[in-house]
C-alpha cells in the first residue's frame, strides 16, 4: 500500500520529542481529570467492576483510533477524547435508570449527533441556539463537582488544601501542568499516609462488556437530548476553536461525524460518546508541540497511540483510581473542572440582555430537580430557552385608537 508507506514516511520524518511530548502530556491530563468524573459516575450507579473497565477501555481505544486516523488523514493535530460534560451529566442520572436504558440513550444521542455532522447543519443549530443558554446549563452540570471539591476538605483537609495550595501555584506559574501537578501531590500524599487502598489493585487487561440495549421515552428526553447538546455546545464548538485560533481550518462535519460514528459503534459496551477535545487539544496545536504548524499532527498521533496503550490496560487503571481516597478523586474532579465551570459562567453572563435566562438555566440545572421522569439539564435547557423568548418580546406599542389626540383649546369648538 504505496499510500500507507508514504503515510508512515512523512510520520517518521516529522516526528519529534516536543510533539511526542505533547501527545503524552495531553493524555495524561485527559486521565488525570475527566476520567475521575466517569468513576464517579460509575461510583454513584454501582457500576460492576468489570463494566466499568469495558466503559474505560471503549473510551480510551475510541480516542486513539480515532484520534490517529484523523490527525493522519488531516495532517492536522486532533484529538478526540470522551466528553466531560456528559459525564457529569450522567453522576446524577445514572443512579435513577438501569445501565441497559443508559446504553439505549447513548446510542440515540449519538445517532443524532452523527445526522448532525452528516447534514452539515452543526453551524446552523448552534447558531439558533442562544450562546448564554448552552453555556449556563453546562455550568449547571459541572456545578456540583466545584462545590464537591470544597465539601471534601472535611473528610481529608490536609491532603485536599494541599491540593487545592498547589493548583494555585501551577495556576500562577506554569498553568499547562496544573492538574497533572495536582495529581502528583495528591498521589505522593496518600502514599505517605498510608491510605492507599492497595487491597484493591489488580494487574489485568480490560475486555470489553456487551449490554444490550433498552429504549424509554423518558430516559431519551432526560439523557440522550442533554448528551447532544453539551457534546455540540460543549465539546465541539470548542473544540474547533481551539483549532481555528491556531489556523487550523479543517472542516467540522467530517470530525463530528467520524466521532459519532465511534461511539454508536462503541455504545453497547459503555462508550457514551466521544469528542472533539479542547482544554487538551490546545497543548497539541499549539508552539510547545512544534515551531511548524505543518508537523504540529504527530503531537495528535502521539496522543492516539498513549490512548491506546492506557485502554487496553483499562482494568489496572481502574483499580488504581479505586484505590485511592475518595476525597482524592472528588478534589482532583473540581479542580480540573474549575476552569470549565469558570470559562461557563463567564460566557452565560456575558450578554445582559441574555443574562436572566441564563440564570435561570444554570439555577434549574444546577438544582438536580426532576419532573415528569426528566433530569434537570433538560428542564434548565426548557425553562432558559423559554425565559429567553419571553422576556426578548418586544413590548406592543400603545395603540392610537386607544388614546385618541386630545384637541388643543384653539381648535376647541366655540361655546
Amino acid at each position: 500500500m504505496p499510500d500507507l508507506r508514504g503515510t508512515m514516511k512523512a510520520l517518521l520524518k516529522d516526528c519529534s520529542v516536543s510533539a511526542v511530548v505533547a501527545g503524552f502530556i495531553a493524555t495524561v491530563i485527559s486521565y488525570a481529570g475527566p476520567l475521575v468524573i466517569i468513576f464517579q459516575a460509575a461510583k454513584a450507579a454501582n457500576m460492576p467492576h468489570d463494566v466499568l473497565s469495558s466503559w474505560v477501555w471503549t473510551i480510551s481505544i475510541g480516542s486513539g483510533v480515532l484520534g490517529i486516523l484523523l490527525s493522519l488523514r488531516y495532517r492536522v493535530p486532533i484529538v478526540i477524547a470522551w466528553s466531560a460534560p456528559g459525564s457529569a451529566l450522567l453522576v446524577t442520572l445514572l443512579p435513577g435508570i438501569s445501565l441497559n436504558q443508559a446504553i439505549g440513550a447513548y446510542l440515540v444521542a449519538n445517532a443524532i449527533i452523527l445526522l448532525v455532522g452528516l447534514s452539515g447543519a452543526f453551524d446552523r443549530i448552534i447558531g439558533k441556539l442562544p450562546a448564554a443558554i448552552s453555556a449556563a446549563m453546562l455550568a449547571g452540570i459541572l456545578f456540583s463537582f466545584g462545590i464537591g471539591l470544597f465539601v471534601s476538605v472535611k473528610d481529608q483537609p490536609w491532603l485536599v488544601l494541599a491540593m487545592f495550595i498547589t493548583y494555585l501555584i501551577f495556576k500562577r506559574v506554569l498553568p499547562r501542568y496544573a492538574v497533572l501537578a495536582v495529581l502528583v501531590v495528591g498521589v505522593l500524599m496518600t502514599l505517605a499516609s498510608g491510605e492507599l487502598n492497595s487491597g484493591a489493585l489488580v494487574i489485568g487487561l480490560a475486555t470489553p462488556v456487551w449490554i444490550t440495549p433498552e429504549f424509554s421515552w423518558q430516559v431519551m428526553l432526560s439523557i440522550a437530548l442533554p448528551l447532544v447538546m453539551v457534546s455540540l455546545t460543549g465539546q465541539f464548538v470548542p473544540g474547533m476553536v481551539v483549532l481555528r485560533n491556531d489556523g487550523y481550518h479543517t472542516p467540522a462535519s467530517p470530525l463530528i461525524s467520524s466521532s459519532a460514528l465511534g461511539s454508536l459503534l462503541l455504545a453497547p459496551f459503555g462508550c457514551h460518546g466521544l469528542n472533539l477535545a479542547a482544554i487538551t487539544a490546545a497543548i497539541c496545536t499549539g508552539r510547545e508541540s512544534h515551531e511548524d504548524p505543518g508537523k504540529r499532527y504527530v503531537a495528535g498521533v502521539s496522543g492516539g497511540v498513549f490512548y491506546l496503550l492506557l485502554g487496553v490496560f483499562g482494568a489496572t487503571l481502574v483499580s488504581i483510581f479505586t484505590a485511592f481516597p475518595a476525597a482524592l478523586i472528588a478534589a482532583l474532579a473540581g479542580l480540573a473542572l474549575l476552569g470549565a465551570i469558570g470559562g461557563a459562567l463567564s460566557s452565560a453572563m456575558a450578554v445582559p440582555k441574555d443574562r436572566e435566562a441564563a440564570l435561570i438555566t444554570f439555577l434549574v440545572t444546577a438544582s438536580g430537580m426532576s419532573l415528569l421522569g426528566l433530569s434537570a439539564a433538560f428542564w434548565g435547557l426548557i425553562f432558559g430557552i423559554a425565559a429567553h423568548f419571553l422576556l426578548g418580546l418586544k413590548k406592543p406599542k400603545p395603540s392610537v385608537a386607544a388614546h385618541p389626540p386630545v384637541a388643543s383649546e384653539s381648535e376647541q369648538p366655540a361655546r
